[in-house]
């Protein structure tokens, strides 16, 4: 049991993806009384503020971990030295991190020092690849070595985790991202009126890239292709939403910018994505969480990338790799929009591979000693 004598949990976060995907879980246990401790870095800031309004979560502490161009070392010495002061702070019965950021590992790391028992929330996932996507691979590889509880969102995901022979208990609950989106969904969050009206009733292909594997090249290969594709399909509509890192965005508002029928914007409220995800007849991507979602909602999904440490997607033939090669994605992403057959059966392929929406109360369960894996 991991909440001893009144002692808290600990749920540590950097980033927009890890609160999505730790929201659930925060609201199970505060649903549940068990005295919780949130702990935020200050990365993606504006828009982690607007995800913890979206569920309602409060942050006990704000470490204040980001400073202009800095560097993945930066990073990681400042989550490191940042975090284990919030530990040594509130003295946690546990530490609960998600998936591979820096910012988790930097906890992971830090808790492991404190001799603290951590959780990990979307453990075992690999691409099998240091170098793709950099430098997560590394970063999930060294999260599972020092947890205490690997939460794995697949059974393919569990067996990584036993084929590398990892301590503590592993458990397969499903991916917290679809707790998440049932929690949006029920609340019926339209599109905003100018995006509606700009997308009408036609087809919409939906599109983000951020991977700083792509950086130098590949975004603006991928947004190049986009390009094509529109000059290709006249009915077409596409959304860009872009990552605030100006390395990332620029590719992308010169290729797109101008186009009468795209929309290059900035990141949106997750309700807003998770809207336009539903409209989407198409997803271009190199999200890892995309790559969950899109499937979930029945959205196809074309990933901007080489490999992938979520396999089960493309076993289940949900999404398709087409890579970062101008001419791949062009001629992929045009041909999946005229044939409809192909994309109603990776509509129906994927429904069901990331959960039922009841992971974060497996997780839960776990964390308060009321069920073993």
């Amino acid at each position: 049991m991991a909440e001893q004598r009144g002692q808290p949990i600990a749920v540590l976060f950097g980033t927009r993806p890890e609160v999505i995907k730790l929201a659930p879980v925060i609201l199970e246990l505060r649903a549940r009384g068990a005295p919780t401790v949130v702990v935020a870095t200050g990365q993606h800031r504006e828009l982690v503020d607007d995800l913890l309004e979206l569920f309602g979560i409060g942050v006990d502490a704000q470490l204040g971990l980001m400073r202009p161009r800095q560097s993945i070392d930066h990073v990681l010495a400042g989550a490191v030295t940042l975090m284990g002061r919030a530990l040594d702070r509130y003295r946690p019965a546990a530490v609960v991190v998600q998936g591979d950021t820096t910012s988790a590992l930097g906890a992971a790391l830090s808790a492991f020092h404190r001799h603290l028992r951590l959780a990990h929330v979307e453990a075992g996932l690999r691409s099998h690849d240091l170098e793709l996507p950099f430098p997560e691979e590394l970063n999930r590889r060294v999260v599972s070595l020092v947890a205490r509880w690997h939460f794995a969102p697949t059974e393919a995901a569990a067996e990584n985790l036993r084929r590398e022979g990892v301590t503590g208990e592993v458990c397969v609950t499903g991916n917290t991202v679809v707790d998440a989106m049932q929690l949006i969904a029920a609340r019926g969050v339209p599109l905003s009126t100018g995006l509606a009206s700009f997308i009408g009733a036609g087809p919409l292909l939906l599109a983000t890239a951020h991977r700083r594997e792509s950086w130098s090249g590949g975004i603006a290969a991928i947004a190049g292709a986009l390009s094509d594709v529109l000059d290709a399909t006249p009915a077409l509509r596409l959304v860009f939403v872009t990552h605030p890192n100006p390395v990332a965005r620029r590719p992308v508002e010169k290729a797109l910018g101008r186009h009468e029928r795209a929309r290059v914007i900035d990141a949106v409220l997750y309700s807003e994505f998770i809207a336009l995800l539903r409209r989407a007849t198409l997803v271009v991507s190199d999200s890892g969480g995309v790559q969950e979602e899109g499937p979930t909602l029945g959205v196809p999904v074309l990933v901007t990338r080489s490999v992938t440490e979520r396999p089960e997607g493309l076993a289940a033939g949900a999404v398709r790799l087409v890579g970062t090669d101008r001419a791949m994605i062009r001629d992929t992403t045009v041909a999946l929009l005229g044939d409809e057959a192909a994309r109603r059966q990776m509509s129906n392929a994927g429904r069901t591979i990331y959960g039922d929406g009841n992971a974060a109360k497996r997780i839960v369960d776990v964390l308060l000693g009321k069920a073993a894996c």
